[in-house]
């Protein structure tokens, strides 16, 4: 072996089974063996009798890695060795720092020889959690600060990570671990798989799966490594399960026409982005509905519903408490699928354009979205309301309920503009008895009028998630 060298290996978690046999190799040709003193017992057997072996303690890497450049300048074969991967937290990064520092890239040589992770074995230990993209993060703050760390531990959380972490607590460094999981409660289901595994690969190992809500830091010390689940992670008989998606790809959807296969795909993709996925699921399909039709994840902050709105509509329809749907205007009512409508038996109307709503309009000096409003009251008291595009249909709709002339089953108010729409949206919040969906603020539209009520009529399609079946 070339001599003025500096092999740095990684010689996995902990069990001498898994260290590849490149890395004995190299030990086995190394002249000097250079790590910290608790590893050596994993290598013992491979070190060459006349080879000298540097040991030193916790937090000694800058020395170690002097002490193997040393050698290698006087023409010794060096191994460095490292737990795990060499590369992840190891003495990689150190030793190519250092050789850069001291200006001798020319006389010495650098070989790194890849290890097992310690996140690797554990995944490898729990059963398939890291089958997608995923993260690794140090919770060590003794080279990087916390607030740093924080901000990683955001956007890993925010963007679906299944994360690996590494360093979760010390005696001295206790809080940082649940900091952690407060973070990931915003944006991960009280019910995602959590596994850690202690001391992998040694005599001491203890392997463990349980669920963010019922997970406990207090079992954690710094040789244990915690894989966190992303939205689509499970368990399943003891195993952590994130499917890679080549499963299901072609078999889940395939009964479904190519409209509604894209549509099922649209809307696991908002699903899986949503900010906080812990929501109501008649909620959720509400918002998810809304978001695919306007590529707006603000939904999230301005879709306002009364609890178990949706699902008391939908359920209202199934014991028959209304047959008809009213809009303002025809494009709300062309929104709302016709194939859908038929197989639950319901009407749609629209008094816009009836010539009793100019009429009216004209005699007593209303708009016509007004009249046809009051018109749609008269035969249609109890029906379902869906406002779109005029907030004086809703504000004529609030003073009629006042005044006891109408009793909608429910409403779904989503006018948009700016003169009277915000004041329209606070008068219909009154009526507590009345289950609403109301996208608050200046937005709405006819589009998402529609696309709510089809969110409501489809209720059943929520729990699979599988939209669409009347495109």
């Amino acid at each position: 072996m070339k001599k003025n060298k500096i092999i740095v290996a990684g010689i996995g978690p902990g069990s001498p089974e898994d260290i590849t046999p490149a890395v004995l190799q190299s030990v086995q040709a190394s002249d000097v063996i250079v790590g910290y003193k608790y590893y050596f017992r994993f290598i013992k057997d491979y070190v060459r009798p006349d080879a000298l072996c540097i040991d030193s303690g916790m937090k000694a890497e800058r020395q170690r890695a002097e002490e193997a450049f040393r050698y290698a300048l006087e023409g010794k074969t060096v191994c460095v060795i490292s737990s795990g991967d060499a590369g992840i937290y190891g003495m990689s990064p150190l030793i190519y720092e250092m050789m850069r520092e001291k200006g001798i890239t020319d006389q010495v040589e650098v070989e790194v020889l890849p290890g097992i992770s310690a996140f690797q074995k554990a995944a490898a230990l729990l059963g398939c959690p890291i089958g997608h993209d995923l993260c690794i993060i140090s919770l060590s703050d003794l080279m990087t600060p916390w607030l740093r760390i924080e901000k990683r531990i955001e956007a890993a959380a925010a963007g679906d990570f299944i994360t690996a972490i590494y360093n979760p607590k010390s005696q001295g460094r206790y809080w940082q671990i649940y900091r952690l999981l407060e973070i990931f409660a915003q944006h991960r289901s009280p019910d995602t798989p959590i596994g850690y595994v202690r001391q992998a690969g040694r005599e001491e190992q203890v392997v463990k799966l349980t669920t963010l809500a019922e997970f406990d830091p207090e079992e954690l010390d710094m040789f244990t490594v915690v894989i966190i689940g992303n939205t689509q992670s499970y368990s399943f008989e003891g195993h952590f399960i994130t499917p890679r998606g080549y499963y299901d790809e072609g078999t889940l959807d395939k009964d479904a026409k190519i409209g509604q296969a894209i549509m099922i795909e649209s809307f696991r993709t908002i699903n899986s982005e949503l900010a906080n996925p812990n929501i109501p699921l008649d909620h959720k399909w509400a918002l998810i509905h809304s978001i695919h039709t306007t590529a707006d994840f603000e939904m999230e902050k301005i879709l306002y519903s009364d609890p178990g709105a949706v699902s008391s509509i939908y359920q209202a329809m199934l014991d028959g408490k209304f047959d008809t749907i009213i809009t303002d205007v025809t494009m709300v009512a062309s929104g709302i699928r016709k194939g859908m409508l038929e197989r639950l038996g319901l009407q749609v109307k629209c008094y816009l354009n009836d010539p009793r709503t100019k009429e009216l309009a004209d005699l007593k000096g209303i708009t016509r979205s007004q009249a046809g409003i009051r018109l749609a009251v008269e035969e249609h008291p109890n029906a379902l309301f869906a406002v779109g595009n005029a907030p004086t249909a809703i504000i004529e709709l609030c003073d009629l309920i006042r005044r006891g002339k109408a009793q909608p089953t429910g409403m779904v108010v989503a006018p948009v503009g700016f003169v009277q729409v915000r004041e329209s949206k606070y008068m219909a919040k009154v009526f507590k008895d009345i289950p609403k969906i109301i996208v608050e603020g200046r937005k709405g539209g006819s589009n998402l009028a529609a696309t709510l009520v089809n969110s409501i009529l489809t209720l059943d399609d929520a729990e699979a998630l599988r939209p669409g079946r009347d495109v």
